[in-house]
């Protein structure tokens, strides 16, 4: 294929500056990813790793086994090949702790930088502990808590308040070095923790906050938790715990054979004999910080150094509504109406009485970019498709209730105010107020789009007002030409929502 073609702009994509990419030489896994562009929301082309442990035997030996280093470089081969064939404009290579404390770890990275033609920053545990802190900070809404990212050799804890990184600390507590530790015994793993997690005078402060865990080890842990739990969203991002269920699932785990435990299947089987000594580090952890919930974070490491090279300006977007604009923009007919949508409702809302918060303003303008992304589905499949897309999509700023009230209200829109076709699961990660928002947000949406034909222009000159008790739609001039039975109908539908009566003014 020539070059011309293959690096060509594809329409399924949002090209920009071009593919962007991360190797991450872990002391467990070496893992490739290569986002679709440099991004406020970086979305993943390719994703893929190879359990090389780098990390087994450092603590011992002080060096890096040659078995380790030549499945690494295997890996790395492949890797730089793939980044040339997906088209790679930059690509960052970072190493972690078991390169950085052994003896042989400069010798591997000189015969990195062959390999991958490119410079490896190898991270101290302070640049670990930020860039980790910054991962979080790019994809959870406004954080308040400590950063925990387990490795393979390393535990870095950090303190984050929105976007501000506070106190930090690095522990040789990553899993495969705690397994060495500690002989591979349970007990003398636990014992290890506390006596590391002691030293860290700053951990309480953590204190009926979140606790944000990043790390293949502690989301194969909540991933066991999820499926045991019957939990309705298989997405791990901001996955939410209590601290104390937490804590009880983590002595579960410690206490048994992993292979015994229900739902291991989830698990990959590399990552098995990690899960007790991850369960370890993490309930320790949760006892001294006393945390108030586990919140699991899938950005970390990688997206924090991508969060770290954006300008000021875009470190400042909504991600959640970057995210569905971008959808948006890829998927919907009118991209542009997605944003009179929002300014429109802007001013519904207000008019008919509905109070937000800041929170539910970013999730109302997030359902606008998102109304019309199922249009090319048959009519009477639109909402059922568009709520698994939002449902399981890769946004990043919102929790698992928002991501319910954007599915439903999209639903609501195409589907209609009904609940006959609606699973009940969805409906219970929202709380009542959050679901009623969501069907009042799609009453709206249905009005609109009978209004415009879910194309731009229409929108911005039809006002709504509410009038002695009355919703009242108007239109004027060339406009008066909308009215009609369809669109009455909807406008009825809204207002009772909200307990009121409806009209449709015209005004020559």
């Amino acid at each position: 294929m020539a070059d011309s073609l293959k690096h060509a702009l594809v329409r399924g994509r949002l090209n920009g500056s071009g593919p962007i990419a991360v190797i991450d030489i872990g002391s467990n896994s070496i893992r490739l990813v290569v986002y679709e562009r440099h991004a406020r929301t970086p979305t993943v082309l390719f994703n893929e790793k190879v359990l090389a442990g780098l990390g087994r035997g450092v603590g011992a030996t002080g060096r890096l086994s040659a078995e380790a280093t030549e499945q690494a470089r295997r890996a790395l081969v492949r890797f730089r090949r793939l980044c040339d064939q997906i088209g790679v404009v930059d690509l960052h290579i970072l190493a972690t702790a078991a390169t950085r404390d052994a003896a042989n770890g400069e010798e591997f990275l000189v015969a990195v930088e062959q390999i991958c033609r490119t410079p490896v920053r190898l991270l101290s545990g302070r640049d670990e502990a930020r860039l980790a802190a910054y991962g979080v900070i790019s994809g959870i809404w406004r954080p308040d808590g400590i950063v925990g990212d387990l490795g393979g050799g390393s535990l870095e804890l950090v303190e984050i308040k929105q976007d501000e990184i506070g106190r930090g600390q690095t522990l040789p507590l990553g899993g495969i070095r705690l397994q060495e530790d500690a002989d591979g015994k349970i007990a003398k793993a636990q014992k290890i923790a506390e006596q590391a997690l002691a030293d860290v005078e700053w951990l309480p402060i953590g204190a009926g906050k979140p606790f944000y865990a990043v790390g293949g080890t502690w989301r194969s842990l909540a991933r066991l938790h999820l499926h045991q739990d019957g939990y309705p969203l298989h997405v791990m991002h901001d996955y939410a715990i209590p601290a104390e269920e937490a804590i009880e699932f983590c002595q579960l785990v410690t206490r048994r054979d992993p292979e015994s435990l229900d739902m291991i299947e989830v698990v990959s089987r590399a990552r098995r004999p990690l899960l007790p000594f991850g369960a370890a580090v993490m309930e320790k952890v949760l006892r001294r910080s006393k945390a108030s919930k586990v919140v699991m974070s899938a950005l970390g490491l990688r997206e924090g150094l991508l969060f770290d090279l954006l300008p000021e300006d875009l470190r400042r977007q909504d991600p959640l509504v970057e995210a569905a604009r971008e959808l948006s923009e890829l998927r919907s007919r009118s991209p542009a109406y997605g944003e009179e949508l929002v300014e429109w409702t802007d001013r519904l809302f207000p008019a008919v009485g509905i109070d937000e918060t800041e929170y539910e303003r970013r999730l109302r303008a997030a359902g606008c970019l998102l109304s019309d992304i199922g249009w090319r589905a048959h009519p009477d499949y639109r909402g059922e498709q568009s709520l698994n897309i939002i449902s399981n999509a890769g946004f990043v700023g919102i929790d698992h209730a928002g991501r319910a009230y954007l599915a439903l209200s999209v639903f609501y829109r195409h589907q209609g105010l009904v609940e006959d076709a609606l699973g009940p699961r969805i409906r219970e990660l929202a709380h009542t107020r959050l679901k009623d928002r969501a069907r009042i947000l799609g009453g709206a949406l249905r009005v609109a789009s009978v209004l415009s034909a879910s194309v731009a222009g229409i929108l911005p000159q039809v006002p709504v007002t509410v009038d002695n008790g009355e919703v009242v739609l108007t239109l004027r001039g060339e406009l008066t030409a909308l009215e009609g039975e369809r669109l009455n109908k909807r406008l009825l539908q809204f207002a009772r929502l909200l307990g009121l009566r409806a009209r449709v003014d015209l005004e020559p």
